[in-house]
Protein backbone atom coordinates (compact mmCIF):
# COMPACT_ATOMS: atom_id res chain seq x y z
CA UNK A 1 0.00 0.00 0.00
CA UNK A 2 1.25 3.49 -0.76
CA UNK A 3 0.11 7.06 -0.32
CA UNK A 4 -1.06 9.06 -3.31
CA UNK A 5 -0.01 12.68 -3.52
CA UNK A 6 -2.82 13.49 -5.95
CA UNK A 7 -5.85 15.27 -4.45
CA UNK A 8 -9.07 13.24 -4.47
CA UNK A 9 -10.74 15.07 -7.41
CA UNK A 10 -7.77 14.28 -9.65
CA UNK A 11 -8.50 10.56 -9.24
CA UNK A 12 -11.83 10.86 -11.01
CA UNK A 13 -10.73 9.69 -14.46
CA UNK A 14 -8.76 6.76 -13.06
CA UNK A 15 -11.85 5.85 -11.06
CA UNK A 16 -14.12 5.96 -14.13
CA UNK A 17 -11.63 3.92 -16.15
CA UNK A 18 -11.58 1.36 -13.35
CA UNK A 19 -15.39 1.15 -13.40
CA UNK A 20 -15.29 0.50 -17.14
CA UNK A 21 -12.41 -1.98 -17.28
CA UNK A 22 -12.27 -3.70 -13.89
CA UNK A 23 -15.94 -3.58 -12.95
CA UNK A 24 -17.29 -3.87 -16.48
CA UNK A 25 -20.02 -1.28 -15.99
CA UNK A 26 -22.13 -0.09 -18.90
CA UNK A 27 -21.67 3.42 -20.27
CA UNK A 28 -24.93 4.46 -18.61
CA UNK A 29 -23.78 3.20 -15.21
CA UNK A 30 -20.44 4.97 -15.65
CA UNK A 31 -22.33 8.16 -16.43
CA UNK A 32 -24.37 7.78 -13.23
CA UNK A 33 -21.29 7.15 -11.09
CA UNK A 34 -19.59 10.15 -12.68
CA UNK A 35 -22.51 12.35 -11.72
CA UNK A 36 -22.76 11.00 -8.18
CA UNK A 37 -19.05 11.25 -7.39
CA UNK A 38 -18.92 14.76 -8.89
CA UNK A 39 -21.22 15.90 -6.09
CA UNK A 40 -18.68 14.69 -3.55
CA UNK A 41 -15.86 16.51 -5.34
CA UNK A 42 -17.99 19.66 -5.57
CA UNK A 43 -18.62 19.44 -1.83
CA UNK A 44 -14.88 19.15 -1.22
CA UNK A 45 -14.36 22.37 -3.17
CA UNK A 46 -17.16 24.17 -1.35
CA UNK A 47 -15.65 23.23 2.01
CA UNK A 48 -12.12 24.12 0.85
CA UNK A 49 -11.04 20.48 0.94
CA UNK A 50 -10.31 20.10 -2.76
CA UNK A 51 -6.63 19.37 -2.03
CA UNK A 52 -7.48 16.51 0.34
CA UNK A 53 -5.56 13.35 -0.54
CA UNK A 54 -6.97 9.79 -0.26
CA UNK A 55 -5.02 8.96 2.91
CA UNK A 56 -6.21 12.20 4.53
CA UNK A 57 -9.90 11.43 4.15
CA UNK A 58 -11.42 10.62 7.56
CA UNK A 59 -14.68 9.23 8.90
CA UNK A 60 -15.48 12.75 10.13
CA UNK A 61 -15.25 14.08 6.57
CA UNK A 62 -17.73 11.42 5.50
CA UNK A 63 -20.10 12.31 8.35
CA UNK A 64 -19.94 15.97 7.35
CA UNK A 65 -20.67 15.03 3.73
CA UNK A 66 -23.66 12.94 4.80
CA UNK A 67 -24.95 15.82 6.89
CA UNK A 68 -24.65 18.04 3.81
CA UNK A 69 -26.65 15.52 1.74
CA UNK A 70 -29.35 15.25 4.39
CA UNK A 71 -29.84 19.03 4.26
CA UNK A 72 -29.89 19.24 0.46
CA UNK A 73 -33.13 19.61 -1.47
CA UNK A 74 -34.36 17.95 -4.63
CA UNK A 75 -34.23 20.71 -7.30
CA UNK A 76 -37.45 19.40 -8.86
CA UNK A 77 -39.57 19.28 -5.71
CA UNK A 78 -37.69 21.49 -3.20
CA UNK A 79 -38.10 18.64 -0.71
CA UNK A 80 -35.19 17.03 1.19
CA UNK A 81 -33.35 14.29 -0.68
CA UNK A 82 -34.81 10.86 0.00
CA UNK A 83 -32.65 8.46 1.97
CA UNK A 84 -32.48 6.22 -1.09
CA UNK A 85 -31.20 9.14 -3.20
CA UNK A 86 -28.62 10.05 -0.55
CA UNK A 87 -27.45 6.45 -0.67
CA UNK A 88 -26.69 6.70 -4.39
CA UNK A 89 -24.09 9.36 -3.59
CA UNK A 90 -22.70 7.28 -0.72
CA UNK A 91 -22.51 4.18 -2.93
CA UNK A 92 -20.42 6.16 -5.42
CA UNK A 93 -18.08 7.22 -2.61
CA UNK A 94 -17.81 3.60 -1.43
CA UNK A 95 -16.94 2.59 -4.98
CA UNK A 96 -14.18 5.20 -5.05
CA UNK A 97 -12.74 3.75 -1.84
CA UNK A 98 -12.96 0.24 -3.33
CA UNK A 99 -11.01 1.54 -6.31
CA UNK A 100 -8.28 2.84 -4.00
CA UNK A 101 -8.15 -0.47 -2.12
CA UNK A 102 -7.77 -2.49 -5.32
CA UNK A 103 -5.02 -0.16 -6.56
CA UNK A 104 -3.19 -0.39 -3.20
CA UNK A 105 -3.70 3.31 -2.49
CA UNK A 106 -3.99 4.09 1.21
CA UNK A 107 -7.42 5.50 1.98
CA UNK A 108 -10.33 5.28 4.37
CA UNK A 109 -11.72 1.74 4.69
CA UNK A 110 -15.01 1.15 2.89
CA UNK A 111 -16.28 -0.47 6.10
CA UNK A 112 -16.26 3.00 7.67
CA UNK A 113 -18.86 4.24 5.17
CA UNK A 114 -22.26 2.75 5.91
CA UNK A 115 -25.40 3.29 3.89
CA UNK A 116 -28.28 5.16 5.50
CA UNK A 117 -31.25 3.11 6.66
CA UNK A 118 -34.44 4.19 4.94
CA UNK A 119 -37.53 3.44 7.01
CA UNK A 120 -39.70 4.01 3.94
CA UNK A 121 -37.94 1.30 1.89
CA UNK A 122 -40.12 -1.59 0.83
CA UNK A 123 -40.08 -4.54 3.16
CA UNK A 124 -38.10 -7.63 2.17
CA UNK A 125 -40.81 -10.25 1.85
CA UNK A 126 -40.10 -13.96 2.03
CA UNK A 127 -41.85 -17.25 2.76
CA UNK A 128 -41.41 -19.53 5.74
CA UNK A 129 -40.58 -23.17 5.10
CA UNK A 130 -44.18 -24.16 5.86
CA UNK A 131 -45.47 -21.63 3.34
CA UNK A 132 -42.99 -22.90 0.76
CA UNK A 133 -44.27 -26.44 1.17
CA UNK A 134 -47.82 -25.18 0.64
CA UNK A 135 -46.74 -23.46 -2.55
CA UNK A 136 -44.86 -26.55 -3.77
CA UNK A 137 -47.99 -28.64 -3.24
CA UNK A 138 -50.20 -26.32 -5.33
CA UNK A 139 -49.38 -27.53 -8.90
CA UNK A 140 -51.46 -30.43 -10.24
CA UNK A 141 -48.86 -33.13 -10.79
CA UNK A 142 -51.18 -35.15 -13.04
CA UNK A 143 -50.69 -32.52 -15.76
CA UNK A 144 -47.73 -31.49 -17.90
CA UNK A 145 -47.96 -27.89 -16.69
CA UNK A 146 -48.15 -28.92 -13.05
CA UNK A 147 -45.08 -31.14 -13.26
CA UNK A 148 -43.16 -28.42 -15.08
CA UNK A 149 -44.16 -25.72 -12.64
CA UNK A 150 -43.27 -27.82 -9.60
CA UNK A 151 -39.75 -28.13 -11.02
CA UNK A 152 -39.64 -24.37 -11.57
CA UNK A 153 -40.66 -23.61 -7.98
CA UNK A 154 -38.10 -26.06 -6.59
CA UNK A 155 -35.33 -24.50 -8.70
CA UNK A 156 -36.22 -20.97 -7.56
CA UNK A 157 -35.79 -21.93 -3.91
CA UNK A 158 -32.78 -24.19 -4.45
CA UNK A 159 -30.73 -21.70 -6.46
CA UNK A 160 -31.93 -18.14 -5.86
CA UNK A 161 -32.05 -17.62 -9.63
CA UNK A 162 -33.64 -14.51 -11.06
CA UNK A 163 -36.57 -15.24 -13.34
CA UNK A 164 -34.65 -14.04 -16.42
CA UNK A 165 -31.83 -16.45 -15.53
CA UNK A 166 -34.19 -19.37 -15.06
CA UNK A 167 -35.94 -19.02 -18.42
CA UNK A 168 -32.54 -19.09 -20.15
CA UNK A 169 -31.68 -22.57 -18.82
CA UNK A 170 -31.27 -25.30 -21.45
CA UNK A 171 -31.83 -29.06 -21.31
CA UNK A 172 -28.25 -29.91 -22.22
CA UNK A 173 -27.09 -28.30 -18.96
CA UNK A 174 -28.90 -31.07 -17.06
CA UNK A 175 -27.36 -34.08 -18.78
CA UNK A 176 -25.83 -35.92 -15.84
CA UNK A 177 -24.31 -39.30 -15.27
CA UNK A 178 -26.47 -41.88 -13.44
CA UNK A 179 -26.23 -41.57 -9.68
CA UNK A 180 -25.32 -37.86 -9.68
CA UNK A 181 -27.58 -36.10 -7.17
CA UNK A 182 -26.21 -32.54 -7.17
CA UNK A 183 -25.37 -30.06 -9.89
CA UNK A 184 -23.33 -26.86 -10.19
CA UNK A 185 -23.86 -24.56 -13.16
CA UNK A 186 -22.09 -21.39 -14.25
CA UNK A 187 -24.67 -18.87 -15.41
CA UNK A 188 -24.46 -15.33 -16.72
CA UNK A 189 -26.50 -13.04 -14.55
CA UNK A 190 -27.32 -9.37 -14.27
CA UNK A 191 -24.70 -7.05 -15.74
CA UNK A 192 -23.02 -9.91 -17.59
CA UNK A 193 -21.54 -11.28 -14.34
CA UNK A 194 -20.91 -15.02 -14.22
CA UNK A 195 -21.55 -16.96 -11.03
CA UNK A 196 -22.05 -20.56 -9.91
CA UNK A 197 -25.49 -21.74 -8.83
CA UNK A 198 -26.19 -24.98 -7.00
CA UNK A 199 -29.12 -27.35 -7.57
CA UNK A 200 -30.12 -29.50 -4.62
CA UNK A 201 -30.93 -33.20 -4.85
CA UNK A 202 -34.59 -32.36 -4.32
CA UNK A 203 -34.68 -29.77 -7.11
CA UNK A 204 -32.92 -32.12 -9.54
CA UNK A 205 -35.40 -34.88 -8.71
CA UNK A 206 -38.26 -32.70 -9.91
CA UNK A 207 -36.37 -31.59 -13.00
CA UNK A 208 -35.79 -35.26 -13.85
CA UNK A 209 -39.48 -36.07 -13.38
CA UNK A 210 -40.43 -33.16 -15.62
CA UNK A 211 -37.96 -34.08 -18.36
CA UNK A 212 -39.24 -37.65 -18.37
CA UNK A 213 -42.62 -36.44 -19.67
CA UNK A 214 -41.13 -34.17 -22.34
CA UNK A 215 -41.78 -35.50 -25.85
CA UNK A 216 -40.32 -32.58 -27.81
CA UNK A 217 -36.71 -31.83 -28.70
CA UNK A 218 -36.71 -28.08 -27.91
CA UNK A 219 -33.38 -27.03 -26.37
CA UNK A 220 -34.98 -24.89 -23.63
CA UNK A 221 -35.37 -26.48 -20.21
CA UNK A 222 -38.81 -25.01 -19.64
CA UNK A 223 -41.27 -24.79 -22.52
CA UNK A 224 -44.98 -24.23 -23.04
CA UNK A 225 -47.27 -27.24 -23.30
CA UNK A 226 -46.97 -28.69 -26.81
CA UNK A 227 -50.21 -29.04 -28.75
CA UNK A 228 -51.16 -31.58 -31.38
CA UNK A 229 -50.10 -29.21 -34.13
CA UNK A 230 -48.08 -26.61 -32.26
CA UNK A 231 -44.40 -26.54 -31.42
CA UNK A 232 -43.57 -25.64 -27.79
CA UNK A 233 -41.91 -22.31 -27.08
CA UNK A 234 -39.42 -21.35 -24.40
CA UNK A 235 -41.37 -20.07 -21.39
CA UNK A 236 -41.37 -16.31 -20.94
CA UNK A 237 -40.95 -14.56 -17.56
CA UNK A 238 -44.52 -13.30 -17.89
CA UNK A 239 -45.97 -16.80 -18.27
CA UNK A 240 -44.11 -17.98 -15.14
CA UNK A 241 -45.37 -14.98 -13.18
CA UNK A 242 -48.98 -15.72 -14.21
CA UNK A 243 -48.69 -19.38 -13.26
CA UNK A 244 -47.19 -18.56 -9.87
CA UNK A 245 -49.99 -16.11 -9.17
CA UNK A 246 -52.52 -18.93 -9.61
CA UNK A 247 -50.58 -21.20 -7.24
CA UNK A 248 -50.29 -18.44 -4.66
CA UNK A 249 -54.07 -18.02 -4.65
CA UNK A 250 -54.61 -21.78 -4.53
CA UNK A 251 -52.23 -22.17 -1.58
CA UNK A 252 -53.81 -19.25 0.28
CA UNK A 253 -50.56 -17.33 0.45
CA UNK A 254 -50.12 -13.52 0.50
CA UNK A 255 -50.66 -11.91 -2.89
CA UNK A 256 -47.22 -10.29 -2.82
CA UNK A 257 -45.55 -13.68 -3.47
CA UNK A 258 -43.67 -13.52 -6.79
CA UNK A 259 -40.65 -15.27 -8.33
CA UNK A 260 -38.44 -12.61 -6.74
CA UNK A 261 -39.93 -13.40 -3.32
CA UNK A 262 -38.60 -16.91 -3.88
CA UNK A 263 -35.13 -15.37 -4.30
CA UNK A 264 -35.67 -13.50 -1.02
CA UNK A 265 -36.76 -16.77 0.62
CA UNK A 266 -33.61 -18.53 -0.61
CA UNK A 267 -31.48 -15.71 0.82
CA UNK A 268 -33.10 -15.41 4.24
CA UNK A 269 -33.12 -19.19 4.72
CA UNK A 270 -29.36 -19.37 4.12
CA UNK A 271 -28.62 -16.46 6.44
CA UNK A 272 -30.87 -17.91 9.15
CA UNK A 273 -28.82 -21.11 8.93
CA UNK A 274 -25.61 -19.19 9.54
CA UNK A 275 -24.25 -18.51 6.05
CA UNK A 276 -21.89 -15.51 5.99
CA UNK A 277 -23.26 -12.38 4.28
CA UNK A 278 -20.32 -12.28 1.84
CA UNK A 279 -20.89 -15.90 0.85
CA UNK A 280 -24.52 -15.03 0.18
CA UNK A 281 -23.32 -12.13 -1.97
CA UNK A 282 -21.54 -14.69 -4.18
CA UNK A 283 -24.62 -16.94 -4.33
CA UNK A 284 -26.80 -14.03 -5.45
CA UNK A 285 -24.31 -12.49 -7.86
CA UNK A 286 -24.49 -9.04 -6.24
CA UNK A 287 -21.72 -6.69 -7.33
CA UNK A 288 -21.85 -4.66 -4.10
CA UNK A 289 -22.28 -6.08 -0.59
CA UNK A 290 -24.76 -3.28 0.19
CA UNK A 291 -27.29 -5.01 -2.07
CA UNK A 292 -27.00 -8.16 0.04
CA UNK A 293 -27.19 -6.43 3.41
CA UNK A 294 -30.94 -5.92 3.12
CA UNK A 295 -31.30 -9.60 4.06
CA UNK A 296 -29.10 -9.17 7.11
CA UNK A 297 -31.60 -6.65 8.46
CA UNK A 298 -34.32 -9.31 8.20
CA UNK A 299 -32.36 -12.03 9.94
CA UNK A 300 -31.16 -9.61 12.62
CA UNK A 301 -34.80 -8.93 13.43
CA UNK A 302 -35.47 -12.66 13.60
CA UNK A 303 -32.57 -13.09 16.01
CA UNK A 304 -33.93 -10.35 18.25
CA UNK A 305 -37.34 -12.01 18.33
CA UNK A 306 -35.80 -15.41 19.13
CA UNK A 307 -33.68 -13.89 21.90
CA UNK A 308 -36.72 -12.14 23.37
CA UNK A 309 -38.79 -15.32 23.25
CA UNK A 310 -36.25 -17.83 24.56
CA UNK A 311 -33.71 -15.78 26.46
CA UNK A 312 -35.62 -12.98 28.08
CA UNK A 313 -34.58 -13.87 31.61
CA UNK A 314 -38.13 -14.74 32.62
CA UNK A 315 -36.94 -17.84 34.46
CA UNK A 316 -34.58 -15.90 36.69
CA UNK A 317 -35.56 -14.83 40.15
CA UNK A 318 -35.77 -11.13 40.84
CA UNK A 319 -34.36 -9.70 44.05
Amino acid sequence: MEKSEKPLPRHKQDFLDWLAVERGLSSKSQENYSRFIKRFFDWLETTHLENLKPHELTAQHVRDYRLYLSRESNPNSSEPLKKSTQNYYIIALRALLSHFAEKDVISLSIEKVKLARDKTERQVRFLSLDQLEELFAAPDLSTYQGMRDRAILEIFFSTGLRIAELVNLNREQFKMKPGVTELELSIMGKGGRIRTVYFSERALLWVKKYLEIRKDDHKALFVSKPGKKSIPDRLSPRSIQKSMKRYVVKAGLPEYVTPHVMRHSFSTDLLAKGVDIRVLQEFLGHKDISATQIYAHVTNKQLREIHKKFHGGSDLKTD
